[in-house]
């Protein structure tokens, strides 16, 4: 499975809008990273070489899950009364702005009954689970290796000029 990181359509191919379109062209340079592939595909675009011929192409992607943290009902109803309270003071000074009447009166009720309100919500959510799902994570999409792939008309060049970074070494870039 390939994943294509330029969403344009890749390599002068054009299909219907929405239409994944899969990448062609020459592989040029082959990164362990995605930070790697763009310093290269920057390094073309310094050198002057026509960057709209080149994709950065993902291959084979995986969903990265990193656990951040335990949740314990603590966390989940402070988490809960924060976004409650955030949504509260908005409704509050939305009210206060459209009010005849002095900001603070809405600005309270808004605050109040929005962090009721996020703490019923995460406890109702975080209640429903029943255990399975004790901690918060974030999740990425990575790929395994990222391959700079160029339309043949110019990858040879642009081969040569990746083949000078990687002699240049980790200094000069």
């Amino acid at each position: 499975m390939t994943a294509v990181i330029n969403s344009t359509a890749s390599l002068g191919q054009r299909g219907p809008i929405g239409v994944p379109v899969p990448p062609t062209g020459w592989p040029i340079g082959s990164y362990a990273t995605y930070a790697e592939a763009q310093r290269a595909v920057d390094h073309l675009a310094d050198s002057e070489f026509p960057v709209q011929d080149v994709t950065i192409v993902g291959v084979q992607p995986m969903v990265v899950e990193r656990v951040t943290a335990r949740l314990t009902w603590g966390r989940v109803l402070a988490g809960g009364a924060t976004s409650g309270a955030w949504f509260g003071l908005f409704v509050g000074l939305l009210l206060g702005v459209f009010s005849t009447g002095p900001l603070l009166s809405p600005l309270l009720t808004g605050l109040v009954t929005g962090v009721l309100f996020g703490l019923v919500t995460a406890a109702v959510g975080y209640a429903s689970l029943r255990g399975r799902r004790d901690f918060a994570s974030t999740t990425q999409l990575v790929a395994t290796r990222y391959d700079v792939l160029c339309e043949p008309r110019t990858a040879e060049k642009g081969r040569d000029l990746l083949g000078r970074l990687a002699f240049a070494g980790p200094a000069n870039r």
